[in-house]
């Protein structure tokens, strides 16, 4: 599948790279500044530099909206002349809702990403949401793409908000946590960076076992609870100070906050 991308900064860059890796991808990249012939000079010949717009729309299957939401409302009447009408679309920019990519480039095929910041390693968790009209086979490749780059899940748009407060800034508050988990390893004698890598392994190790198990999180939190022992301690102290309810109101105040940006951006 030949995916051409309209922009070249950190989040288009990190996903086309994830593309170049596999064969069944061909890149293409355009910018009208310097970062899509920055990135493709040092791609070693695995992405293709288009020499403007309308080749970009018409040599690729399917185009990534890689550019700012601010930069990409400046460019509807020259997307249209390029040919928009009727390609298969993917967009990053946040803020720009179905309704109005669908609108304003001429086309049903329109899918939205939200992905985090881990497509630099090829393991972001992606939202993914088509327009109302779709096609279920674009939709389907669409899936198939982010998950390219790490893991995919299809939601309603309207939930994305709420996906910024569970994941695409909840990657902030893991990091948190582990720094919090570094600290209390530090006080009680273990290097700060040894206690945070062993942070980051046990998460790694309570997702293989969440995943592996029929049990929910919360019997598998109960398995490990032990009565007297160690972890009812320090599951007792997360409680008395409020931990499940301190998360659950971080997720809500970044859903709350990508709303009104949301609102704002329709506004422009």
């Amino acid at each position: 599948m030949k995916i051409g991308f309209l922009g070249c900064g950190n989040m288009g860059s990190a996903i086309a790279k994830a593309l170049m890796t596999q064969e069944k991808f061909k890149v293409s990249v355009y910018s009208k500044g310097e970062s899509a012939r920055t990135f493709a000079s040092s791609s070693e010949g695995k992405a293709k530099l288009c020499p403007g717009l309308s080749a970009l729309i018409a040599e690729n299957d399917a185009i990534v909206i890689a550019v700012k939401p601010q930069t990409l409302r400046t460019m509807w009447d020259e997307l249209r002349a390029a040919g928009s009408e009727g390609k298969k679309w993917i967009s990053l920019a946040a803020g720009v809702n179905l309704k109005t990519l669908a609108s304003e480039l001429g086309s049903d095929e329109v899918v939205r990403f939200m992905p985090n910041i881990a497509a630099k390693t090829g393991a972001s968790v992606t939202a993914v949401a088509g327009a109302p009209k779709c096609s279920k086979d674009f939709l389907e490749q669409a899936v198939g793409i982010a998950e390219s780059f790490g893991s995919a899940f299809e939601l309603a748009e309207e939930k994305f908000s709420a996906f910024i407060g569970v994941s695409a800034s909840a990657i902030a508050y893991v990091f948190r946590f582990a720094h919090s988990l570094g600290m209390g390893g530090q006080i009680e004698g273990i290097p700060y960076r040894d206690s945070v890598d062993m942070a980051f392994e046990t998460m790694k190790s309570a997702y293989e076992l969440y995943r592996n198990s029929n049990s929910g999180v919360q019997s598998l939190e109960e398995s490990v609870c032990s009565k007297g022992g160690t972890t009812i301690e320090g599951i007792k102290v997360l409680k008395e100070k409020g931990f499940d309810i301190i998360v659950s109101e971080a997720v809500s105040a970044a859903a709350a906050r990508s709303r009104e940006m949301e609102k704002a951006e329709e506004a422009k």
